[in-house]
């Protein structure tokens, strides 16, 4: 080779565009990353973790204390009316109103509470403010937050869904 051979300008030489694909391929990635979980939500991180475990046996507590009272209804969900009848081991249940919590299983923005007032002894009726549908999660509880019925649903249902306290209560 002559000194006088003519240089390609740096834009053309192979080793330059080795050396520098590597770098920006990672700082590309990264402004990626950067933006990606910036803008996404993270619903199902709890900030106080440690709180919730201590509540597991207050959970378990409430859901053995429906399990003793025997806790059964029947759920209708027309529309965005609800009914709601519920008995217990002393007949119809008597409770000025109950609380119904939809939970959504991975996203924490569309869960929904009703609230069933009482119109007779053991019938309730409420209203949800906007259509579900899909699976979800409840939980029925009453006005002194002392027991609580859980289980899982499917939105909408055809025929009356029903609801039981069973016996292997878990927080």
């Amino acid at each position: 080779m002559s000194d006088n051979a003519p240089n390609a300008p740096w834009y053309r030489q192979p080793w330059f565009w080795f050396l520098t694909i590597f770098p920006l391929a990672s700082i590309l990635w990264g402004v990626t990353t950067l933006v990606v979980s910036s803008s996404m939500d993270n619903s199902l991180v709890s900030d106080d973790y440690s709180k919730q475990g201590r509540g597991i046996n207050m959970s378990i507590a409430r859901d053995e204390k429906a399990v003793e009272l025997r806790m059964a209804g029947t759920l209708d969900l027309d529309g965005r009316s609800a009914t709601l009848d519920l008995t217990t081991t002393n007949g119809a249940a008597d409770y000025p109103y109950v609380v119904f919590n939809l939970y959504h299983p991975t996203l924490s923005d569309q869960d929904r509470t009703i609230q069933f007032t009482q119109v007779a002894p053991g019938q309730y009726r409420g209203r949800l403010l906007e259509d579900v549908s899909g699976r979800w999660y409840y939980d029925l509880q009453g006005p002194d937050n002392d027991w609580r019925v859980k289980g899982e649903l499917r939105l909408p249902s055809s025929s009356p869904i029903h609801i039981d306290a069973q016996g292997d209560a878990q927080g």
